[in-house]
């Protein structure tokens, strides 16, 4: 193992733990399901799209990110300057067009299907930041591999973006309450938990709002960013799947394929306006 995948692979780890420890300290919600039934669906979830990735995704991604660095392809080469700069630049596109694809699940029916898997989870922690369907994951690869070639990411670049995203989504998925005054201060800057729990919200409003998941600036700028509710004030999940009964394993896995899904109160809401 390379140093700087072990270095990579401690600071995971380092804010997994972190992110932990907030979460037991700093509760925002009572868990619905027992808990180590929710943590092993969490995780088999996970586990299958973490698979999907290593067989699918990666062949794809890392020999484009080499080929874009040894042709120097993309905006940020276009752009040109030293290459600290266009790591920055590289990796704030990245995280504004993986907005700007969180939008497209949430509005394309047939990827909201798959991205359901995500929101019907009736008790967001941090491992829900790691459930994601495979086929969601599957069906990203073609937005991934032009956000490289158009963007111009270099492997290295793609393994800070990745890493910065992971630690983010997990801290962002917390089933944790944070002081008012840092939650406040932090929402300018980065997605926080009470953030991204008012947009795993049942409320069809709600569920439509808060689509960043790095930096916050993406959601202010186009305005969809909301925050009329507080954290541990929140019922997540989606209408139509709020029994745990209907999110067990086998019918999450199941879920994108079942027709019921369109007619059952989970098809996305349209775009709500804001004033």
């Amino acid at each position: 193992m390379r140093v700087r995948d072990l270095i990579r692979g401690s600071l995971m780890l380092a804010a997994a733990a972190a992110v932990l420890v907030l979460e037991r300290r700093h509760r925002a919600r009572p868990y619905v399901e027992p808990q180590s039934t929710h943590l092993a669906r969490n995780l088999a979830v996970a586990g299958i799209a973490a698979v999907t990735v290593q067989l699918l995704e990666a062949p794809v991604v890392l020999p484009l990110a080499r080929a874009v660095a040894r042709r120097r392809w993309g905006l940020s080469y276009a752009i040109g300057g030293p290459p600290w700069l266009r790591g920055v630049l590289a990796v704030l596109l990245l995280d504004y067009t993986l907005y700007l694809w969180h939008i497209v699940a949430h509005r394309v029916p047939w990827l909201w299907r798959f991205h359901l898997v995500h929101h019907v989870d009736l008790d967001v922690d941090a491992t829900t930041g790691l459930r994601f369907h495979a086929g969601e994951l599957a069906a990203s690869i073609p937005w991934r591999a032009a956000q490289i070639i158009v963007l111009g990411v270099s492997p290295t670049t793609l393994t800070v973006w990745q890493s910065l995203t992971l630690m983010s989504v997990l801290f962002h998925h917390s089933n944790t309450r944070l002081n008012d005054r840092l939650e406040r201060a932090l929402s300018w800057i980065v997605t926080t938990p009470r953030m991204h729990a008012i947009h795993h919200s049942v409320n069809p409003a709600q569920l439509q709002s808060n689509f960043s998941s790095g930096l916050a600036v993406w959601d202010r700028l186009h305005r969809t960013a909301r925050f009329d509710a507080a954290a541990g004030d929140v019922a997540v999940g989606v209408r139509g799947f709020l029994d745990p009964g209907e999110v067990s394993l086998p019918r999450v896995l199941g879920l994108p394929f079942e027709a019921a899904v369109r007619a059952a109160g989970a098809t996305p809401a349209p775009p709500v306006a804001r004033s």
